[in-house]
């Protein structure tokens, strides 16, 4: 169907790669424990928006720019790690209000929003994810395939779905920690800094890296 081959395979492959830590995770991570589940659904979501975008870019072929253009690898390379920095740098200079949950985009309800953007944001400017849909999609869709792109939504789809999942379990779960760090607002402070220094150190790793 479609040109697909070896479908059980993606999908197997496609989990396993979604359960492995990553930029994503870690962000998903720290927004549910700075500001709860919303907020770690929010990012969830938002990533899973950015995965969309990599989908649709892969299936019309502009991600071979990336792949083709040092220049414009490490121009949207260096955007993604500087926006990373940004955030981590906001969260290490905000305050911390009792327990009120403060992010990045304002108080809880009012700033879901603003991490569903921030989500979607890291994911599309972190250019090894959309290189590595060019790599790995084609892999499972035959090259005498009539339908190329509907061949990469398809598989595109499964491994955002997949994803979305294991994203929000991963929110829901480190939600549970942000409840008892509500509670006290001096470890929270501390979880703040830590989460802020870990986006600054995602930042430079993926301007840095090759």
């Amino acid at each position: 169907m479609l040109g697909i081959h070896g479908y059980l395979l993606f999908l197997l492959t496609g989990v396993m790669l979604n359960l492995a830590p990553g930029q994503d995770t870690l962000f998903i991570i720290g927004r549910s424990l700075t500001g709860g589940r919303r907020f770690g659904v929010a990012a969830a979501f938002g990533i899973a928006a950015g995965t969309v975008c990599h989908t649709l870019a892969a299936a019309v072929g502009l991600s071979a720019i990336l792949a083709a253009s040092a220049a414009a690898f490490t121009a949207v390379k260096l955007a993604g790690g500087a926006y990373l920095v940004f955030l981590g740098v906001k969260l290490l200079l905000a305050r911390s209000e009792g327990g009120n949950a403060q992010t990045l985009g304002g108080p809880v309800p009012a700033g879901a929003r603003a991490v569903f953007a921030q989500g979607i944001a890291t994911n599309v400017l972190n250019p090894k994810v959309a290189l590595f849909f060019l790599a790995f999609l084609p892999q499972f869709i035959a090259p005498t395939s009539g339908a190329k792109t509907l061949a990469f939504l398809a598989l595109g789809g499964t491994f955002i779905a997949t994803g979305l999942i294991w994203s929000l379990v991963l929110a829901v779960g480190a939600a549970r920690l942000q409840a008892f760090f509500s509670r006290n607002p001096s470890v929270r402070k501390l979880v703040d800094r830590a989460v802020g220094s870990l986006f600054v150190g995602l930042g430079v790793r993926l301007a840095w890296e090759r």
